[in-house]
């Protein structure tokens, strides 16, 4: 799908050409910079959002196109779903955002090419199906998340990390009680990150500590919607642990729409927070989410939170990894001219943040 960002392109607004009827998509510069200072909000989500709808229904599409002549499952599923997209628009929305579709029809669509056989009847589940998992409502001063906590359902998307599902009833309680303290201090303290996790981020999927017993979280690339996250010792971390991989989540569909870095080469590159070197993409995502961990300490620090000195700590050692890392991908001439710009606001952002604790940084009061 072409997008690119333009002074005059629309913020996920329709133009003309689009395939089957799906809209083109366009990325607003002023929403650009501000998803790329980590400050794009629901605004940023929606425009989103509305790229994924599209490319999810154009891997539908290419799937529909490329079944052999026998099938019957797919093609009655496929007719199910474009009948909603008329007949009840919400509904449609909801079953093409299913995270776990996005990796589904791709491994399909590989399978396919391959002369494999390939789970195309899975399309009926996702149609007639609900979200998998157990829903956790939340709401704190005003401000609703009803995400699901996915512990049992069909695990298309990778996470890099083995899950912890299914399950026990005291273990969703013990999961229903950590994410509402979080859901608390993200409200509270980080108003702005709160508000785009909840318009984006549908499902959480439990996964198991590390070895040593360290807390471990993820997104998938293919897997748009869901934070994968082990239980952390405080809910401060597992705060923390949204905002973070919700940036990776809302990343990869800014890269659906705009090419920010060119294909992964030879080249890679020292990333201050790991031992190995990383390709230009890698680092990139590292990179961006690790802002959000360093406007999470600052949010901390302005807020007066316990852990004072852990968070000036925190703080003050992101910032300067996020920052050399930023100089590094501005370096290095893998960046397109649209990942120039998105870096640089990174840097830029990250720059404004003071090491006196961040009070002054923002201009924002934030309650205890």
């Amino acid at each position: 799908m072409g997008a690119g960002a333009g002074a005059g392109a629309g913020a996920g607004t329709a133009a003309a050409g689009g395939v089957a009827g799906l809209p083109r998509h366009g990325v607003d510069r002023d929403v650009f910079r501000a998803i790329a200072a980590a400050r794009g909000g629901p605004q940023a989500v929606r425009m989103l959002r509305a790229g994924q709808l599209s490319k999810r229904a154009l891997l539908l599409l290419a799937l529909r196109r490329a079944l052999p002549a026998e099938e019957e499952a797919f093609p009655a599923a496929y007719a199910e779903l474009r009948a909603l997209r008329s007949t009840d628009r919400e509904r449609w929305e909801q079953v093409l955002l299913r995270p776990e579709l996005d990796a589904w029809a791709a491994d399909c669509l590989r399978g396919l090419a391959a002369g494999a056989a390939v789970p195309l009847a899975e399309l009926g589940e996702f149609v007639r199906g609900g979200p998998a998992g157990d829903r956790a409502p939340l709401e704190c001063d005003g401000l609703r998340w009803t995400p699901v906590i996915d512990h049992a359902g069909p695990r298309w998307a990778g996470y890099g990390q083995p899950v912890a599902g299914p399950l026990a009833a005291d273990e969703l309680a013990r999961w229903r009680a950590a994410l509402a303290r979080a859901w608390r201090i993200l409200v509270r303290r980080h108003r702005p990150h709160a508000e785009a996790v909840a318009a984006c981020v549908t499902t959480l999927v439990p996964l198991r500590p590390a070895p040593d017993g360290s807390a471990v979280s993820a997104a998938a690339r293919r897997a748009y919607g869901a934070v994968a996250t082990s239980l952390p010792a405080e809910p401060v971390l597992l705060a923390l642990a949204l905002v973070h991989e919700f940036l990776h989540v809302q990343l990869g569909a800014l890269l659906d729409l705009v090419p920010l870095h060119h294909p992964n080469g030879a080249a890679v590159h020292h990333a201050p927070w790991r031992p190995d070197l990383r390709p230009v993409g890698a680092l990139l995502q590292g990179t961006y989410a690790h802002l959000g961990v360093v406007d999470f300490w600052r949010g901390e620090l302005a807020a007066g939170a316990p852990g004072r000195a852990r968070a000036e700590r925190e703080f003050l050692r992101w910032r300067a990894h996020t920052d050399a890392a930023g100089d590094t991908l501005l370096g290095s001439g893998e960046l397109t001219p649209s990942g120039r710009e998105f870096t640089a606001e990174i840097v830029r952002r990250v720059r404004e943040f003071d090491e006196a604790g961040a009070r002054r940084a923002t201009g924002e009061r934030v309650n205890p």
